[in-house]
């Protein structure tokens, strides 16, 4: 499956922040989007989502307006991970994830027992079964980007939208969920748009790169390619220096910013 953006043109009313963007994602792949603040990343993550409407431009899967869609099939399509959710009710884990199968039910159903069990196998694949049980409100923040992974999973999306996953999360749980992103591309052969403020993650993901830079500037491709350090120097405004390190028979890049004493 391939989603396609062409020339899309997102804001609000008559106020254009994103003019022209365009990139394809196919399955099995991850995309990174990277950017500064306030360079239009969460507008057009909601336009993709639809909470947004396009000013111009087409959003196609496989060759189908995104937007033209029923609710119902455009989530069975693309599944969305915010960064942060805080119900109002004290949900176990379980149910949280259970409420990912809502696209498969009908008006005024509930989730019988094959819902369950495809909550519980996406609990199992992230590796956090051990939680089914637990108090959504009660485990850490690392644990509660895992169950809403599983949530969006429980869809069965052909496409996963993360914003900013590993926001708020300590090293090692940073880590965790990369690690769980790359392996959904990899071997679940889903979709991946991810926006991250870390460069270094796309280098991780092994993903290609969408640079969003000030005045409508947009840079497609590989890491390698687009993560460079005449790159980052425009679009941060910051000195950095694109580090190849060497550990046993792997190459892994990283970015080093240069700080210079007063």
């Amino acid at each position: 499956m391939k989603l396609e953006i062409k020339n899309v043109v997102c804001g609000f009313g008559s106020r254009v922040v994103v003019d022209g963007f365009s990139t394809t994602v196919d399955s099995g792949e991850i995309l990174c989007l990277l950017g500064p603040n306030g360079v239009g990343k969460s507008t057009l993550f909601r336009t993709i989502l639809g909470l947004l409407k396009p000013l111009g431009g087409e959003i196609l899967v496989d060759s189908k307006d995104m937007h033209s869609l029923p609710r119902k099939q455009f989530a069975r399509i693309m599944a969305y991970v915010p960064q942060a959710h805080n119900p109002p009710f004290p949900f176990r884990v379980l149910d949280v994830v259970m409420m990912g199968r809502t696209a498969h039910l009908s008006t005024f159903s509930a989730p019988g027992k094959h819902d369950r069990a495809i909550a519980m196998n996406m609990l199992e694949r992230l590796g956090i079964s051990y939680l089914a049980e637990r108090i959504y409100t009660e485990i850490s923040g690392g644990e509660r980007q895992l169950v809403l992974i599983s949530r969006a999973l429980a869809q069965e999306p052909s496409f996963l939208m993360l914003d900013e996953p590993t926001s708020n999360l300590d090293f090692g749980n940073q880590v965790r969920v990369l690690q769980c992103v790359s392996g959904l591309a990899r071997e679940s052969g889903l979709g991946i748009i991810m926006t991250t403020h870390f460069p270094d993650h796309a280098f991780q993901c092994e993903g290609e790169v969408a640079l969003m830079e000030w005045d409508n500037v947009f840079l497609a491709g590989n890491a390698e390619e687009i993560i460079t350090e005449e790159n980052m120097r425009d679009t941060y405004g910051i000195e950095i220096r694109v580090v190849k390190n060497r550990i046993d028979d792997l190459t892994v890049n990283s970015c080093v910013p240069v700080i210079k004493n007063p």
